[in-house]
């Protein structure tokens, strides 16, 4: 059968055309008789009018399906059927609609709709991928009880909800909470697993299980501890219950996303879920533990309370999002936690937010929504959350979740009906505290301040640039959070939420004895740009003194990047204040081993090149490298004997253990060890590889030793110890590009794709080795254009294939434009390439389209 969205793009969908669903469904059987090219899937909905809406015409979305059989009420139809879905005249009363259909779970290399992977069946069904499954109303405000059985000879048959039979050959499966067809999951395979139970806040037993393929046994220990902590928190933070007999996890191999949160059967790419000492590094144990969280929390901040529709993704993604960086930071560092996060925000959704992929968080339109699981709708969604409860207080905050939950369980809400549970609690008009969903583009705020006879004043402004479809934007709610430090570096204001409501507005602090030192923006209480111009000394001054953890990160961040954009401008060395306050860091005992490590992180190049395309320079990202390159030498020689001696006091003691103190430890470890590794030849990094019984040290040990281009012999070990473990060896093909000189990245991204392990089908490896191509900047955008042009060729091999994981790779082509005119015209011709290929999925179609309407 031929992709009904190859022949047919998508139109064009407006969130202002929402209409009710013509017909609501009361319930829903399935019955899958499972074989790999031709499962039958048998379903019975009764549907019944929706007295909501007039002009009631039916119609079910479906796609890639053949038709066998359908009835109403039991007799024989014949429908319309095409490409998109099925229609039939209908009786104006409740009916029972059947129908069988026959697809080819084998054949789906889409990775939507059911499909196998590894000889398992499973299945991906948000956004759109339950009508590659039967015909059904494919939208997230018809929601139903769900009853489902799986026929097949193999030995575990999973799906949503509690189990309420089973025997020789199949499973039922019940599950009693409504929910829209984008929930809906089913696993069947040759699976292990790793049991567990969990005791609820009412005394509910509830049965855990980790399914995985049978080799995989060894890695589930950690998740589940993560699965039990969460269901924990979300009963202490949230008062929040889980509401089945059963929680089943599955680890997926090949799976588009990181996880999906089906109703009481999450389904887990493997590197989300499997971690063990042996194959895993501490990031990701941490970044596990995070997933895990998000997954479950879902279950009532996405599953009991859905989005009415895909415009109100932000809705439960953003809030998840907010929880689970809530839970992080509860289980291990809260200013790391929140640095890391605007870290990545910043690397993503501000490069987002300043290039053609600019939307609101409340997107207006889309084409095709899988294009809109953006850094915007999730992070920045979730930065939208933590402003509301800045502004609100953690109080009101806590009362307005505990009436969302109450007035809209069972319901698919929108943001509307969040904002409103707010509004009702705190008596706040929050219609302009709206325009941060409906606006897209990052606000520039600038300061300036005066002081006159103990008076301090800060007068800020704020405006958003442009964006597609959205010139002018008014102002928008802005909490600043500031605090005053005295020239001795006493704290002579505490932290005070400033509410900017203006285009321009002044606070003003009185009764202080000198003029003080601002810390504006603590906690980056508001997902703004800050404008302020202020001295190396101010900088170095915050860093040395600033009482909040994140602003004092942001004066050596701001110190570090800054020195970095003077060198690729006119060259230049670091100067001795600079290097004696990373030194003064590094020694300082009484902060965390985590947050040292961090602090002596340099700046990403792409951030340089950013700021540097801010300021009106047009970046070179070959010099932007060698800057790098060139100051992380001068750190290294800097730091001298300090290094060798860090590194010893920050050894941790066997057995390993992925706790938040010795993996913070082994961070400034890690740091201390890129160093050593510049000025010694590889020797202290060969030792560690050598004597290594975790993954962070092994795998650090082997990223310090490729990026000084030694580790020959250690590289080749690599491979020939883990060639079993397809997660382990996902990191080694990223490594082998991750640490080339930009004239031999796209070379080696080349020649891995022709390694007998590389496999573009399995999203992971797609990843591993494309991810690591456009994550390098010098490399991505070497002068050759040689690494434009490998990735546009892989790109448009594997659109026919795996359009969704094509379309999100696209956007390493969104900052084409900043870069000089040789680069562009290089970048365009490879768009423009991609642009032209016949039968271009739609996912891709619109990606390109907008990457190239600059």
């Amino acid at each position: 059968m031929l992709d009904a969205r190859a022949t047919h793009p998508n139109p064009t969908i407006y969130l202002k055309d929402y209409t009710p669903p013509a017909y609501l469904v009361d319930s829903v059987a399935l019955t899958f008789r499972l074989a790999p090219k031709a499962t039958r899937v048998v379903s019975r909905i009764q549907f019944r009018p929706n007295p909501d809406h007039e002009n009631r015409d039916f119609f079910l979305e479906g796609e890639e399906l053949k038709l066998i059989w359908a009835k109403i009420d039991g007799v024989d139809i014949t429908p319309h059927v095409t490409d998109k879905g099925l229609s039939c005249e209908v009786p104006d009363a409740p009916f029972l609609f059947e129908a069988e259909v026959e697809i080819a779970p084998e054949d789906n290399t889409a990775l939507e709709g059911l499909y196998m992977s590894s000889g398992m069946y499973c299945t991906q069904c948000e956004a759109q991928g339950f009508r590659k499954i039967t015909y059904y109303p494919d939208r997230p405000d018809v929601m139903s009880v769900f009853s489902v059985r799986i026929e097949g000879d193999l030995p575990v048959l999973l799906s949503n909800g509690n189990p309420t039979g089973s025997g020789t050959g199949f499973a039922e499966w019940h599950d009693p909470w409504p929910k829209p067809a984008y929930l809906f999951a089913l696993v069947a395979g040759d699976l292990i697993a790793h049991p567990d139970r969990f005791t609820t806040m009412s005394g509910k037993d509830v049965a855990l299980n980790i399914y995985v393929r049978p080799g995989d046994e060894d890695k589930c220990a950690f998740g589940m501890e993560a699965l039990k902590a969460s269901m924990r928190w979300d009963e202490t933070a949230y008062g929040r219950e889980y509401d089945l007999d059963i929680f089943n996890i599955v680890a997926v191999d090949d799976f588009n996303m990181g996880a999906m949160e089906n109703k009481g059967l999450n389904i887990f790419n493997s590197s989300c879920v499997l971690a063990s000492p042996e194959t895993s590094t501490d990031a990701n144990f941490e970044r596990i533990e995070a997933i895990i969280a998000h997954e479950y929390f879902h279950n009532w901040t996405g599953n009991r309370i859905t989005c009415r529709d895909w415009f109100q993704l932000c809705l439960k993604e953003g809030l998840t999002v907010y929880r689970d960086s809530q839970f992080t930071s509860d289980m291990r560092s809260g200013p790391v936690k929140r640095i890391g996060d605007v870290i990545d925000l910043r690397a993503r959704q501000f490069r987002e937010d300043g290039g053609p992929l600019a939307h609101p968080v409340r997107p207006e339109s889309f084409q095709e929504i899988n294009n809109f699981y953006t850094a915007t709708v999730y992070e920045k969604g979730a930065e939208l959350i933590g402003m509301l409860k800045t502004l609100v207080g953690d109080d009101a905050y806590a009362k307005a979740l505990d009436l969302y939950f109450a007035r809209h369980d069972g319901e698919a809400a929108t943001i509307e009906d969040w904002l409103k549970v707010f509004e009702d609690t705190t008596g706040r008009d929050l219609s302009q505290f709206k325009r941060w969903y409906s606006d897209a583009g990052t606000p520039r705020v600038s300061v300036c301040e005066d002081f006159n006879d103990g008076t301090y004043t800060l007068t800020f402004k704020q405006q958003t640039p442009p964006t597609p479809g959205q010139d002018v934007k008014p102002p928008r709610v802005i909490p600043i959070a500031v605090g005053l430090l005295s020239p001795n570096g006493d704290e002579v204001h505490s932290t005070t939420v400033l509410e900017m409501t203006e285009t321009e507005q002044s606070f003003t602090f009185e009764g202080l004895g000198a003029r003080p030192i601002p810390s504006i923006l603590r906690g980056f209480s508001a997902p703004v740009i800050l404008e302020r111009d202020s001295s190396a000394e101010e900088r170095a001054f915050l860093l040395a003194h600033d009482t909040d953890p994140f602003n004092r990160w942001e004066a050596g961040a701001e110190i570090a990047r800054q020195l970095r954009m003077d060198m690729a401008r006119s060259g230049g060395a670091p100067d001795s204040a600079y290097l004696d306050a990373l030194l003064d860091i590094a020694r300082d005992d009484s902060l965390d081993p985590a947050y040292r490590a961090l602090m002596l992180q340099p700046p990403a190049q792409e951030d340089i090149a950013q700021a540097l395309h801010a300021n009106g320079t047009t970046p070179d990202p070959q010099t932007i490298y060698d800057v790098a390159e060139t100051v992380a030498q001068t750190i290294a020689e800097h730091f001298g004997n300090t290094a060798p001696r860090l590194y010893a006091e920050m050894d941790t003691p066997a057995p390993y253990s992925p706790d938040a103190d010795a993996a913070g430890k082994r961070a400034l470890q890690a740091r201390m060890l890129g160093m050593i590794t510049r000025l010694d030849g590889g020797k202290t990094a060969a030792a560690q590889y050598a004597g290594a019984d975790n993954m962070t040290q092994q795998y650090g040990a082997l990223c310090a030793l490729l990026s000084q281009d030694f580790g020959g012999d250690e590289n080749a070990a690599f491979y020939q110890q883990w060639k079993h473990d397809r997660l382990v060896i996902d990191k080694w093909f990223a490594a082998q590009i991750a640490f080339t000189a930009p004239e031999e990245t796209a070379e080696a991204a080349a020649r891995m794709t022709h390694h007998a392990d590389f496999n573009a089908k399995n999203p992971n490896r797609f990843r591993a080795v494309f991810g690591a191509l456009a994550g390098h900047h010098g490399g991505f955008h070497h002068a050759s254009g040689a690494g434009y042009a490998l990735l546009a060729d892989h790109l448009i091999a594997l659109d026919p294939v795996n359009p969704q994981t094509t379309a999100r790779m696209m956007s390493a082509f969104s900052t084409w434009t900043r870069y000089d005119a040789d680069r562009q015209t290089l970048a365009r011709a490879a768009l423009e390439r991609i642009a032209a290929t016949d039968g271009l999925s739609p996912d891709t179609s619109e990606m390109v389209g907008r990457i190239l309407s600059i």
